[in-house]
């Protein structure tokens, strides 16, 4: 694998002349070191690896050397289970919350006992199929022949890291990694009716349009209450985290450290105020005290009848419209703005008294938070607790207003809390069991597509840990994500692209945040509920303290997932005559406009000097315009928008991704191509060369020195067997270049 001579020059240009075969070689157990060439924190993450070792000669007679590796990851099985542990803990709590609503009239008892035990029903089931993971101790791989089983249905269909290192005579050694994974669909559940995309939109659409006449609140104010829920629970702890460091830096006496405690205990206060001022949670409150027991509801008056005319609960409310707003002649609406306004009244004294402590201690008076009146008069209550205490006591000073300050956020949580939980209990109520079947589908791909993510940021973080632009990329801007889709749009495959769109587009809501490592376990560990997660990848403290500032400090790192779909088999042909396209259509063009955005987004926020290096090095720009007019054409199985996509990617430092149903055949074929148009777009591989270095990687069965390459040892892990599932009538409907090689495909099952 080492240079070579110039001397052995000759012989080169004889093979390449003579049409012989490139030479490739099997991987002896030494070469291959069980993955030795991977760093140790990558190693703790893959296993299983299966590498390959090949020479392709240049343009100009020289070889360049090239190690195929495909792996396992443990993280086929670990993301699956720590969210399953999650969806649980988050069942649960939510579970307490309805029970812990109080006593309801008749009718929303009913329903809350109706809700409550089809709740329970799917917290006993994701327990089940969590205690079965448990049992998969070190498993790191899901077949294809898999796919159907109910027991692993949240862990992803045969995921690989696919990586090519590149060693040329002339140019820097290259790295291209690519993650192979099973389209991410629930397989178990069935596409009779469709996929998520579909079933979503058929939902939402049927609860707009009947049997929810007695429900308050829109389908956005469902999504807003569950932000709203979720907001509370990343900014309560936060808030209290900082008010703590506030009193640290008061019990060390340091004004500047103080200063800097204090504007950012303001800064994520004032965004807890703010969730609160929306006009749901207040109706929300509305709604739950009049689904009390003999709660009254008063109708809306009319311009030319103001009489309160009242209707008991035990019947639901009939608002005649849906987003209707109740009013209630004994409900005090006031009493809400005043709980929630304490929270920023208690904060203003904070600031007060730190601008106090700091201005008699003889240093500068001008507080980070501004002056205290800035919400009106204070309660009589919290001006008294600012008073004339000796200046050395700051410390003392400072905690009963901490106290204060996290006693009034608690009854405003607890309030909203309730309120918004009711909302949830409602939109529960009136569309079980479809409500919970479409969650339980949606956890499902969701899982899949989350476990390929994480594999993906952390092989990338990994092999990128040296590199200043991408560190700086990372933080400034997040990283592309892209996902290359190979399924047709015709029968059930049809069901799992829409499964897969949108599991994809669930992906940001999840955030990625760096920490040391304080044990030897390296595993990821997630956090956070369905509407918000947090990722937390541990690296070791020598390799930690080399990071960014911005990293260091927790910054959450977010991802751009975008997804290009382009079927290439038959049945994509029955799909383009006699079928419908309009669902690959429509993907193509609204993730181009995520791509557009975020490219927007990296030239706006990326250094300027940087920015024009880069764009001296990569044309983008043209790349973006190519990539938009080939999904205007509208040609037939145009895979050019599959190569443009992947292009894109690779330049912005992406993360690449390919998928087919199972990522065995149509994926082998794929990545096999997109290695061999690397080697010959960016490292000169003979062009005489492109189809032999092709087939050699798929298979190589006519060479001597190697009976296959890493994709047909894919194959053969899946289905037991050294052959593609492919017929030959198939393979007239591929385009040409994802064919492979004669004696590589036949009968199999899939």
């Amino acid at each position: 694998m080492g240079e070579i001579e110039d001397g052995d020059t000759d012989h080169i240009t004889t093979d390449v002349q003579g049409q012989k075969c490139a030479l490739a070689y099997e991987c002896t157990a030494a070469e291959s070191g069980s993955g030795k060439d991977n760093s140790p924190l990558l190693n703790a993450v893959l296993r299983n690896p299966v590498c390959k070792l090949y020479r392709f000669p240049t343009s100009d007679n020289k070889w360049m050397q090239i190690r195929e590796q495909m792996s396992e990851s443990v993280l086929s099985f670990h993301i699956p289970k720590e969210l399953i542990a999650l969806n649980i803990k988050e069942d649960l709590c939510r579970n307490q919350e309805l029970k812990e609503l109080g006593d309801l009239s008749p009718h929303w008892d009913n329903l809350r006992k109706n809700v409550l035990t089809h709740c329970d029903q799917m917290v006993t089931m994701y327990q089940d199929i969590l205690t079965e993971l448990t049992k998969e101790t070190g498993s790191s791989f899901k077949s294809s022949s898999s796919k159907g089983e109910k027991t692993l249905e949240f862990v992803p269909i045969n995921l690989h890291l696919q990586r090519m290192q590149v060693h040329s005579p002339h140019l820097k050694d290259a790295l291209y990694d690519v993650i192979t994974v099973g389209a991410p669909a629930a397989h178990f559940q069935g596409f009779k009716n469709g996929g998520l995309r579909k079933l979503l939109h058929r939902f939402e659409t049927e609860r707009r349009n009947t049997g929810y006449q007695f429900i308050y609140y829109s389908p956005e104010n469902t999504a807003k209450a569950k932000e709203v829920l979720s907001h509370i629970s990343q900014l309560q702890p936060l808030i209290a985290t900082h008010a703590d460091l506030l009193l640290s830096s008061a019990s060390r006496r340091s004004p500047d450290s103080l200063k800097s405690s204090l504007k950012t205990l303001s800064e994520k206060t004032e965004l807890f105020v703010h969730a609160f001022k929306d006009q749901l949670v207040r109706s929300a409150l509305l709604a739950l005290y009049t689904a009390r027991p003999g709660g009254l509801l008063k109708k809306p008056p009319s311009p030319k009848d103001s009489t309160e005319d009242t209707c008991p609960l035990d019947e639901p409310p009939q608002l005649g419209r849906q987003d209707s707003i109740p009013h209630h002649s004994d409900y005090d609406e006031e009493e809400w703005d005043r709980v929630w306004a304490n929270v920023g009244k208690s904060l203003n004294c904070i600031i007060a008294t730190v601008d106090k402590l700091i201005e008699r201690d003889g240093h500068d008076g001008g507080g980070p938070g501004g002056s205290s009146g800035q919400d009106g008069d204070m309660e009589p209550s919290l001006e008294d607790s600012i008073t004339s205490h000796p200046k050395e006591d700051w410390y003392e000073q400072l905690q009963p207003l901490i106290l204060t300050l996290k006693e009034c956020m608690g009854e405003v949580v607890s309030r909203a809390k309730q309120s918004l939980t009711f909302v949830l209990l409602q939109e529960l109520a009136y569309s079980l069991p479809q409500c919970l079947m479409l969650t339980l589908r949606r956890d499902i791909v969701f899982s899949q597509a989350l476990a390929g993510l994480v594999c993906g940021f952390i092989i990338k973080l990994h092999t990128s840990l040296h590199d200043p632009d991408f560190l700086q990329q990372l933080h400034t801007v997040g990283l592309i994500a892209q996902y290359e889709g190979l399924l047709s749009t015709y029968s059930d495959e049809i069901g799992m692209l829409e499964d897969m769109a949108v599991g994809i587009s669930d992906l940001r809501k999840v955030a990625f945040k760096i920490t040391e490592a304080k044990s030897s376990d390296d595993l990821p560990v997630l956090t956070g509920r369905r509407e918000h997660y947090v990722v937390e990848v541990r690296l070791p403290a020598a390799v930690f303290e080399s990071l960014p500032l911005q990293i260091k400090e927790g910054q959450l790192l977010h991802v751009y997932p975008v997804l290009f779909n382009v079927g290439i088999n038959e049945q994509q042909t029955l799909a383009e005559r006699f079928g419908d396209v309009s669902l690959q259509e429509s993907i193509n063009q609204e993730n181009f406009e995520l791509v557009q955005e975020y490219y927007s987004i990296f030239t706006e926020k990326m250094p300027p000097d940087y920015i024009s290096h880069f764009q001296e090095q990569n044309d983008l720009k043209g790349l973006l315009d190519s990539l938009h007019q080939n999904i205007q054409a509208k040609k037939r199985k145009n895979v050019e928008i599959m190569w443009l996509a992947a292009t894109i990617c690779r330049k912005l430092n992406g993360i690449r991704f390919t998928c087919c149903k199972s990522a065995k055949d149509r994926t082998s074929m794929s990545v096999t191509l997109e290695q061999c148009s690397i080697l010959r777009d960016e490292h000169q591989l003979h062009k005489d060369f492109f189809l032999r270095a092709l087939d050699c990687m798929r298979s190589c069965t006519f060479c001597p020195f190697t009976r296959e390459g890493c994709r047909i040892e894919n194959v053969l892990k899946n289905i037991k067997c050294r052959r593609y599932a492919f017929n030959m009538l198939q393979l007239l409907a591929f385009p040409k270049c994802y064919r492979p090689p004669e004696g590589t495909y036949g009968k199999a099952d899939t």
